[in-house]
């Protein structure tokens, strides 16, 4: 099942800087894996993030999803939270995912 966390649009600013001239919009998503909670009796969340580029009369989309991120509900929306405001695409975000986690551990050690 995929729950809807939030969008947002790429400022113009930062549009304009990479000689993007339409606009992009993201969109985030948390995951629940209700097979996995049935078998084990636990949820297995994990992200996904949409990206609609609108070039004129042309819509372009991509998605990528990480299914398995981790046990802890309230973790991952920690991670959708950051991923939204830094404004994350779906090319980056397995990188951005991973640091997340590492940095994370490290901190609560």
């Amino acid at each position: 099942m995929r729950i809807y966390f939030g969008s947002i649009f790429i400022e113009r600013e930062k549009l304009k800087e990479e000689g993007i001239n339409y606009p992009i919009k993201l969109e985030y998503y948390k995951i629940i894996n209700e097979d996995e909670m049935i078998k084990n009796e636990n949820f297995k969340f994990g992200v996904e993030i949409g990206k609609t580029e609108y070039i004129g009369e042309n819509i372009r989309f991509e998605k990528e999803e990480m299914k398995y991120v981790s046990n802890d509900e309230q973790k991952v929306d920690k991670l959708l939270e950051l991923l939204k405001r830094n404004e994350v695409t779906p090319i980056c975000m397995r990188e951005i995912i991973y640091d997340f986690f590492q940095s994370y551990f490290l901190l609560n050690k």
